[in-house]
């Protein structure tokens, strides 16, 4: 572990965002072993077990909105503690569970303790970051691709080797661990530490208006396609490439394959954002899902994991782009509360994610549907990313102070 206690404090919040993202796919690949193998205590049908993941999904929303403020109360040392303990807590509750209600009330529980992780966590990550946010922000990004990308070929094995429980215990087992180390960490704000900092440059309220408005609609249509797909790769996977039920783990082999390319451009776009204006990143991700998105309402076989990974690619990097977007355009005493605003927003969209899936599945009996509704909200997100502001001052702050007080929309 490194002796620096910024740089500690990176690494531990990269793994709360390992955590937070894999938590949240166990249920989307341990249904499909649920159906198989406990037909008889969860039923045999696909979508009514997923939608028992509605009420993670909004608590995991809901809860993000008070966040920015307990911190203020308790420390956020302790609310990271919370975070780990409480989801690793919760997810052994839900392998330990006897029927299809426990189940919903322990995920959702785990879900009310994952809302801690984006408003606290990744504010402590810009402030320790310093003066390369894009940098640290693409790593982080690609620490949560790997709980996405690790959670249904993790979640596949342990189920076929000990069952859909231990699938849920082992991961929360792993984030106790986690979270008794945190503890032996000694509290640390970046804040009271930062040495020769530049003071955060005044920008014309315009201007930050226009990039708090496309950020807060943009948060949205992003929050629902993100957990969209990703709860949706291993179903999707299953239908049209690998459809026994003896190949589960080449299931989630093949989903880990489709999302572990986004991981790789989202420490790509990290980079890009420190050397260029966030639109100009932006932009061509959100002009790459659409098309990508319809093609998948339609491709069959080999062809839908290319595809797939293209997909990801855009979804995953706009992440990075949008949780950067604060950071440049937001004062720090402000950011916590106001990434607590936009996660708040954005996971509305997302606990809509798992009952929408659900019912256009059962509606159409494939994923077609899906992937077309999936489509037209990131054509609301490609809208959104034209309304940004394209600003030079972006990269060199001190130009904001010689800005005009009123700015025109880009």
């Amino acid at each position: 572990m490194p002796q620096d206690p910024a740089t500690r404090q990176i690494w531990f919040i990269n793994a709360a965002h390992v955590v937070c993202h894999y938590m949240l796919l166990i249920l989307a690949t341990a249904v499909l072993g649920m159906v198989l193998h406990d037909g008889a205590t969860f039923g045999a049908e696909y979508g009514p077990i997923l939608a028992l993941g509605t009420g993670m999904f909004v608590l995991y929303g809901m809860g993000s909105l008070p966040m920015g403020w307990l911190a203020e109360k308790l420390g956020r040392h302790a609310m990271m503690a919370a975070f780990f303990l409480g989801v690793g807590g919760s997810l052994v509750l839900a392998g330990a569970v006897s029927g299809p209600w426990g189940l919903a009330a322990a995920l959702a529980l785990a879900g009310l303790f994952n809302a801690i992780y984006h408003p606290i966590g990744t504010a402590m990550l810009v402030e320790a970051a310093g003066e390369r946010v894009g940098r640290a922000m693409g790593n982080n990004g690609v620490f949560g691709n790997l709980g996405v990308s690790f959670a249904p070929i993790l979640t596949a094995l342990l189920v076929a080797q000990a069952g859909w429980r231990w699938a849920f215990i082992v991961p929360g087992l792993a984030s106790i661990v986690i979270g008794v180390m945190w503890l032996r960490e000694a509290p640390y704000d970046a804040r009271l530490h930062a040495k020769g900092a530049r003071p955060f440059p005044e920008i014309p309220r315009a201007v930050v208006r226009q990039a708090v408005v496309s950020l807060l609609l943009m948060a949205v249509s992003t929050g629902f396609v993100f957990n969209a797909f990703t709860l949706l790769v291993p179903k999707l996977m299953q239908e049209r490439m690998a459809d026994s039920p003896g190949l589960l783990p080449l299931v989630g082999a093949l989903a880990f394959a489709a999302t572990l390319f986004g991981g790789l451009t989202q420490f790509t776009v990290g980079r890009l954002i420190d050397r260029t204006t966030l639109k100009r990143v932006f932009l061509p991700l959100a002009l790459a899902l659409v098309p990508a998105l319809l093609a998948l309402s339609f491709l069959q076989g080999w062809m839908v994991l290319p595809v797939a990974a293209v997909s990801a690619a855009a979804i995953f990097g706009q992440v990075t782009v949008n949780e950067t977007m604060t950071a440049r355009y937001v004062a720090p005493a402000l950011r916590a509360k106001l990434y607590s605003i936009r996660f708040f927003v954005g996971f509305l969209g997302a606990a809509a994610a798992s009952p929408a899936i659900g019912y256009l599945h059962d509606a159409t009996g494939n994923l077609g549907a899906v992937m077309v509704v999936l489509a037209g909200f990131g054509l609301i997100t490609l809208l959104c990313a034209l309304l940004f502001p394209d600003r030079p001052e972006e990269l060199r702050p001190e130009l904001w102070a010689r800005a005009p007080v009123a700015v025109a929309a880009e």
